[in-house]
């Protein structure tokens, strides 16, 4: 370790976001810019460096964390990229969205805040782009061998790469009018700027990738045609049909899907739009659903002009600090957290009580209420114990002009797309089928990412790719060099 008292003589200090007055009249990063550099070196000095290094086990990625801690804190940057690209892609995408189960499983957080880790890896990913440090790959030599993947969210992203660096002809179809996936879509710009991925698809272009968009596999290209075409074929199409809302008042116009909402408002920023036909402007919004998903539409609406925001969570309130007996060291805990967008809405007074932000814990949506015309116009809601069942008489009513359902994602869509036309199994849990070399029951056809796993987080869809990619070169060639760092029925470190 480059200080073995840093720990205990540098405290945790976090990478300082925007001033919320200022950041929610743009859709940049809520980040601070050019505020990170300055205090990793200092942040790095608090890795300890331990013989065993638990944020490896909890990182499925493996990053070698203690490694690249230490030389930031000497600021041998170019040494640090190396380390952190030779397990991670694409660092810049989990620096901003990853939410850190590296951190949960630092041994310092047993007794005090954890290293910083994610801030770390976000500040080597942005100094390697600035000190031109990420150049094109290319392979020095071609295989002979072509692979179509279908999908180009970070899963079907980084088996790309690593499939293009091995040598084989990769073309990567997309359905959307841009690459990305829910990357470009599903993530608002506030998060993560859509430059971070700009340059990530131009290095893959630059390293051989063909990227297809706008083409839909099921109906602008055939099964037949796409085996004809590859030797294998990866499906990367994540995991998109969404969870429903079966209640009295489903119909009424105005009740949405959180990626019906999402993807015009990123078409906005991308300038496709002057102003999203599902916009919150004015309007009081209640989001039905307390996770990552939830938030990001939060966010999305107070920079749209909100009159109100409610988020309900069917979870009881989180306590602040982690539960050792049901959630121990080293397992990623379920605490109360304040994300930027709830920081927004509690500090421009969106929430229910004026020290709070927009979240109702314990609550459930029961029905909606429509008017004359038939738009929705009140959300009826119930608490609920801890088996999330209503409480007689802790009903109340909400006013609704726009209610997002953010529920959540039951697996691939099958009918119509890729899944149904290649005729691979689905398993029950509603994911593609595959088995531990990530092959489908189809020969030649392998799944990576949420198509296979079920909805996870960005940090699990890389690895599946880089792992997905290995069991591809492996079957086409008889034998990999490629890195497989997480198995096809892995399941993240829980008590």
């Amino acid at each position: 370790m480059a200080d073995p008292k840093g720990f205990l003589r540098v405290a945790r200090e976090e990478w300082p976001r925007r001033a919320v007055g200022d950041r929610v009249k743009d859709w940049d990063e809520v980040y601070e810019p050019d505020a990170l550099l300055p205090l990793v070196v200092a942040q790095a000095d608090r890795c300890m460096d331990c013989g065993v290094p638990f944020c490896h086990e909890a990182c499925p990625l493996g990053n070698l964390v203690p490694e690249w801690n230490e030389l930031v804190s000497r600021a041998d940057w170019y040494a640090a990229a190396e380390r952190l690209h030779a397990t991670n892609n694409f660092p810049e995408f989990t620096g901003r969205l990853c939410p850190a189960p590296c951190e949960a499983g630092c041994v310092l957080a047993i007794n005090q805040p954890a290293v910083t880790i994610k801030n770390v890896e976000a500040a080597i990913a942005d100094r390697v782009w600035a000190d031109g440090l990420a150049p094109p790959r290319p392979p020095e030599r071609l295989t002979g061998k072509s692979v179509g993947v279908v999908g180009s969210g970070p899963a079907g992203l980084a088996a790309a790469q690593q499939l293009t660096r091995a040598g084989h002809t990769v073309v990567v179809y997309e359905r959307e009018d841009r690459a990305g996936g829910l990357l470009r879509y599903g993530i608002p710009a506030f998060k993560m700027e859509k430059r971070h991925l700009e340059r990530r698809l131009a290095q893959l272009t630059a390293e051989g990738t063909q990227f297809r968009t706008s083409t839909h596999v099921g109906r602008d290209v055939g099964a037949a045609a796409l085996r004809a075409r590859h030797d294998a074929v990866v499906l990367a199409v994540g995991a998109t049909a969404w969870r429903e809302l079966p209640v009295p008042g489903r119909e009424l116009a105005g009740v949405r899907q959180a990626m019906e909402y999402l993807p015009l408002a990123n078409r906005v920023c991308e300038g496709d739009l002057d102003a999203s036909p599902l916009s919150a402007a004015g309007k009081h919004v209640v989001i039905v659903g307390g996770g990552d998903t939830g938030a990001d539409c939060l966010g999305t609406a107070v920079r749209e002009g909100a009159a109100s925001v409610t988020q309900v969570d069917i979870r009881p309130l989180p306590d602040a600090e982690r539960d050792g007996t049901a959630e121990p060291w080293p397992t990623y805990p379920h605490v109360y957290r304040v994300s930027p967008a709830h920081e927004e809405a509690g500090e421009l007074g969106f929430g229910q009580r004026p020290d709070a932000d927009a979240r109702l814990f314990a609550a459930a949506a029961l029905r909606f209420a429509g008017d004359a015309a038939g738009r929705v116009r009140a959300v009826r809601l119930s608490g609920v114990d801890e088996d999330r069942r209503p409480v007689p008489g802790a009903e109340r009513v909400l006013r609704a002009d726009l209610v997002l359902l953010a529920l959540g994602f039951r697996g691939p869509e099958v009918v119509g797309g890729a899944v149904e036309e290649l005729g691979v199994s689905v398993a029950p849990s509603g994911a593609v089928a595959r088995d531990d070399a990530y092959a489908t029951d189809v020969p030649g056809v392998f799944v990576a990412g949420d198509a296979g796993r079920g909805q996870s987080l960005v940090v699990w869809a890389i690895a599946e790719g880089r792992a997905a990619a290995a069991a591809v070169d492996r079957w086409l060639m008889g034998s990999t060099l490629l890195p497989s760092p997480v198995g096809a029925h892995a399941r993240p470190l829980t008590a």
